[in-house]
């Protein structure tokens, strides 16, 4: 079975992500453009792209041609692109969707496929719904192709560059002129993924001084998955202190998620990149309206848009949510993220980038002059302290099944010795034990581990949280 997780399908090469099977899910793309999607017409296009992956150029082209067979006009990236690249595009041309081959942040040996419909987010549950019985219903004999020379000689595949438009529409979101006066020093690691010639073409415009890492593709991204998270970061982190550079950043294989690591080398995670950016964006362009987060991500961004009159939006785990009430309340929104490493912001894509969220938090370096942790500790002084930590869990099948089982039967009553004050069941089961302590737990849609998320005032109460977690997830 075909299934959609949060953000697309998924597979391991050559196991389950196979041609056959990506023929069979273009496919249904197009059966459901053609019979269920109002705003689809003949001459709308869709884009299709794709990261460094282990042939996903390869998989960009069958697709072209099956997209082409069923008379769908079809915009083939010339290179690698990221998915807010894709994103601008299918909103910026009015285009009828998109089409990128990428696993993300996942490691080397999975691939994968994020369609986005025509309103530019990743597809919502009743669309990858309606494509999931489509799928379920063909066989590889159902699936019409075109020939790529044949397509791009009837013109019905084109190749096309979707990034000068993107780049253009960047510069026009990030004070620019401010970066060029600052003349920041800075590193950025690419990963190996499709970051390469985006975010450090960017920096360089933006006049920093810049070293670039991990430019080149390397489909096996260096034997980790290319996840800007702490653990792949060690070399920005070094250079970073050895070098004194003033900001780390990085985007994972597709750069819709990043990583930010300080002047001291220290990692910032997104539970803070968030309130920064949001504290940065009310300060500098007046914003006001809604923050949206995930349920999981942390409640620092509720105490401080507390303290800034702005309403917060509680979503659950998964972009197209967030980027949905971007789509619905474009003139109020100011920013939305969430603690997996993704965010957008007010007139931009309702989609995940992690380019310009690089670009916003080196201009939030260089407006305030300050580090990043020295404008974490002003915000500290409107919320309060907050700590948050997220640790995964990987469990056999038959004990990720027992685990959910247990979830749904009875939640327990207390968790570290604290009672539990409320149960928050928008996506897995958060448990809120106080004002400032909560744990949550959820099952990943894409690999089988089971996520523990915490947050709580200190380090302490936080150690104690997460060991009481991994014990009821592991039923001790």
């Amino acid at each position: 079975m075909i299934k959609f997780g949060t953000s697309g399908w998924r597979g391991i090469i050559a196991d389950d992500f196979t041609f056959d099977n990506v023929k069979i899910v273009t496919q249904a793309i197009a059966n459901y453009l053609i019979n269920d999607d109002k705003e689809y017409k003949k001459d709308k296009a869709v884009i299709i792209g794709y990261d460094t992956r282990f042939l996903s150029d390869k998989y960009a082209d069958i697709s072209a041609e099956v997209l082409a067979g069923n008379k769908i006009k079809v915009l083939l990236c010339k290179r690698n692109t990221p998915t807010p690249v894709i994103a601008y595009d299918i909103v910026n041309n009015k285009l009828a969707g998109g089409i990128n081959f990428t696993a993300s942040h996942n490691p080397p040996e999975y691939n994968g496929i994020k369609f986005s419909p025509s309103w530019g987010g990743p597809a919502l549950p009743e669309t990858t719904q309606k494509i999931e019985k489509y799928c379920a219903q063909i066989k590889i004999g159902d699936v019409k192709s075109l020939s790529l020379q044949d397509g791009l000689k009837s013109g019905i595949i084109k190749y096309y560059d979707p990034r000068p438009a993107y780049l253009k529409r960047i510069k026009q979101l990030v004070n620019f002129k401010l970066l060029k006066k600052s003349n920041l020093k800075v590193v950025a690691d690419i990963l190996h993924g499709t970051g390469d010639d985006y975010l450090d073409t960017l920096l360089e415009a933006a006049g920093m001084r810049l070293k670039v890492l991990n430019k080149k593709r390397d489909p096996l991204f260096d034997g980790h998955s290319p996840e800007p998270c702490e653990a792949n970061l060690k070399e920005l982190k070094s250079i970073i202190k050895k070098e004194s550079y003033k900001i780390g950043l990085s985007v994972d294989g597709d750069a819709d998620r990043f990583g930010i690591v300080d002047s001291d080398g220290t990692f910032i995670t997104p539970n803070q990149v968030i309130p920064i950016l949001l504290y940065h964006l009310n300060k500098t362009r007046g914003w006001k309206g809604v923050v949206v987060r995930s349920v999981m991500t942390s409640h620092m961004i509720d105490k401080l848009a507390a303290k800034l009159g702005i309403e917060v939006a509680e979503t659950p785990v998964g972009f197209k949510y967030i980027g949905d009430i971007l789509t619905q309340r474009p003139k109020d929104f100011i920013i939305g993220g969430e603690e997996s490493g993704g965010l957008t912001i007010r007139g931009h894509v309702p989609e995940k980038d992690g380019i310009i969220a690089c670009l916003l938090m080196a201009e939030a370096v260089a407006m305030n002059k300050k580090s990043l942790s020295a404008i974490l500790k002003d915000i500290t002084k409107l919320t309060g302290p907050v700590v948050t930590a997220r640790e995964n869990f990987r469990l056999p099948k038959e004990d990720m099944e027992k685990f959910r089982q247990t979830l749904q039967k009875k939640a327990p009553e207390k968790i570290a010795g604290m009672k539990i004050q409320k149960v928050v069941t928008l996506d897995g089961y958060k448990f809120i034990l106080d004002e400032d302590t909560w744990i949550g737990f959820r099952l990943s849609g894409t690999e089988p581990i089971v996520r523990l998320y915490a947050e709580s005032t200190t380090a302490a109460k936080l150690k104690k949280l997460v060991s009481a977690g991994e014990k009821f997830i592991k039923g001790k």
